[in-house]
């Protein structure tokens, strides 16, 4: 069984994409594997500025991992700045990495540029230092990745090999593989773009904690064009494909099946809605009991640190134990 990890930052509300496109595949893969899921706090640091934000943030999101079905009991699911090892394996890597190999890194520049005008952290620099200790920490086997996180995993691996190299085989090399493929849930108003919290309007874009009510009026006003023929067609028919792709994820027939029992748009637009509304209705009731008692939710975070710190604890000191580090 492959020890896989997957992370996501506490940046903002949970949408549907996240959920089809990847959380749902989380759920599947934590019988398949042995599945890590971090919720990673400290690279939140890096566009923090509000207080009390970043921990009703986590608490949230924490609560939104095992509202949609991660079992503490079979996922091992955690909070980064509750596995302190975290922290001090990062300043490690980042003693294993050189200043041009992060110079390099794609992901600075533009998110550098995109703040040129404003606060540019240093950790935005040093990002992948801490990203390679989260990965490496875990004796990560697989680390699932889009092509624009394939990069942080290629240093992680380079930093792995540089610190075997001078110190003795320590670090498992993890290996970056392609998520399973999700369904690809595109914005209600612009078909043509991703669902995303950073679109200019809320208006396409489908939160899991949107009321029933909102979820509706969303999918009644989504775009689709200036035909009336239900077809699925990516390219040709971008709006309505999305709309049964999404009722497809929902229903588990397929697009093209789908397509055949609809002839106007209306009734598609409202059943997508519907199917929407119902998936999340259990998901919903279990965010909200969890939210209700959070003493239940961090006994859960507990629980998921005390066994990510049972594997991170172990690799933190073979690690210093290989560089010759003086033992507490």
């Amino acid at each position: 069984m492959a020890r896989v990890l997957s992370c996501i930052q506490p940046t903002g509300e949970v949408h549907l994409g996240n959920y089809l496109g990847a959380l749902r595949n989380w759920v599947s893969g934590q019988h398949e594997n042995d599945a890590f899921h971090g919720i990673v706090d400290l690279h939140a640091l890096t566009i923090t500025e509000t207080p009390g934000l970043l921990g009703q943030n986590t608490l949230q999101l924490a609560a939104m991992l095992f509202a949609v079905g991660l079992d503490p009991d079979v996922a091992t699911v955690f909070v980064q700045s509750h596995v302190t090892e975290h922290s001090q394996l990062g300043w490690i890597m980042e003693c294993q990495v050189s200043f041009g190999e992060l110079s390099r890194m794609t992901q600075f520049k533009d998110n550098s540029a995109k703040r040129e005008a404003d606060f540019v952290s240093a950790g935005l620099f040093t990002y992948p230092a801490l990203q390679a200790a989260d990965i490496l920490l875990y004796d990560t086997d697989e680390v699932p990745v889009g092509e624009d996180q394939r990069q942080h995993i290629e240093i992680t691996r380079d930093i792995a090999v540089r610190f075997n190299y001078r110190f003795g085989d320590t670090f498992v090399l993890p290996k970056a593989v392609m998520p399973k493929a999700g369904a690809r849930v595109m914005d209600l108003q612009d078909p043509t773009s991703k669902m995303s919290k950073s679109a200019d309007t809320d208006s396409g874009l489908v939160n899991l904690l949107d009321d029933p009510a909102v979820i509706a009026k969303k999918f009644k006003r989504a775009v689709t064009d200036s035909e009336s023929e239900v077809r699925y067609h990516r390219e040709e028919k971008p709006g309505v494909s999305n709309l049964l792709e999404i009722l497809s994820a929902c229903t588990g027939d397929s697009p093209e099946a789908l397509a055949q029992q609809y002839s106007q748009y209306g009734p598609l637009k409202t059943d997508t809605g519907a199917a929407v509304v119902e998936m999340l209705r259990p998901i919903q009731a279990r965010y909200g009991e969890l939210m209700a008692d959070p003493g239940e939710l961090q006994s859960l975070l507990r629980k998921g640190a005390g066994k990510a710190r049972e594997v991170a604890s172990a690799t933190l000191a073979r690690a210093q134990a290989a560089i010759g580090m003086t033992p507490a």
